[in-house]
């Protein structure tokens, strides 16, 4: 039986689009533009802001009838946007389900998303491990963590990367099992550790789930490679 790690393994990331701006664009629009940072950054807001704030949690509170479950429906929302490669628009989003609801992890797996879509790890696991602090039980969020090591493994070949991907997957799974996401990188984990039983029940459940993230690629490596 022969492994064979190619580029397919790249698209283990949370993105498959083009981005329609740099990561260098959107530092430097970052500059002016408070509504890019996490946060806002933790910035000084005008009079005008802050009344525009109060607006729309008033809206949004009366629209869903509460402001935790506005905010949810504005990370819904933003990751609408992000997986159509808005992700100006998705980070407005994430930050105005934070102003509804700070408590609210879930925006901290946005944020994460969104550094993690310009490949910027380290500002992603810092999202990550806030909102894990919050709740250290969240899959969205131990399952963004996770890909962060395997993306990490998958550059330098670290055995240390890999474990820690496994390990995270598996508590993620291990709380919510019928996310395809988690159980579809599980099995890429498994298959870069060489093992095929894992590899193949994970890729199964996958599929059996809906299948919606397997790539073609990924499906022919594992057959062929699994399969000998």
């Amino acid at each position: 039986m022969r492994f064979v790690f190619t580029a397919i393994f790249i698209c283990i990331s949370c993105v498959s689009f083009a981005q329609k701006m740099s990561y260098e664009e959107w530092i430097k629009e970052a500059q002016e533009n408070i509504r890019l940072l996490p946060k806002y950054g933790n910035r000084p807001k005008s009079k005008g802001q802050l009344a525009a704030d109060d607006q729309l949690i008033e809206q949004y509170t009366r629209q869903e009838g509460s402001r935790s479950s506005a905010s949810e429906l504005l990370i819904r929302i933003g990751f609408e946007y992000l997986n159509k490669g808005e992700i100006r628009i998705a980070m407005y989003r994430f930050n105005q389900a934070w102003l509804l609801d700070p408590e609210n992890e879930n925006v901290f797996w946005g944020w994460g998303a969104i550094y993690l879509t310009f490949n910027d790890t380290s500002k992603a696991l810092e999202q990550y491990d806030e909102g894990l602090s919050k709740n250290p039980e969240n899959p969205n969020i131990l399952t963004g963590k996770a890909t962060i090591f395997l993306n990490r493994y998958y550059d330098n070949r670290d055995e240390t990367f890999l474990s820690s991907a496994i390990s995270l997957y598996s508590k993620s799974y291990s709380i919510d099992s019928v996310n395809q996401n988690t159980s579809y990188k599980l099995s890429i984990a498994h298959f870069l550790a060489k093992d095929c039983v894992n590899a193949l029940k994970f890729y199964n459940i996958c599929v059996d789930l809906g299948g919606v993230p397997i790539q073609k690629e990924y499906t022919e490596e594992l057959l062929r490679t699994c399969n000998e």
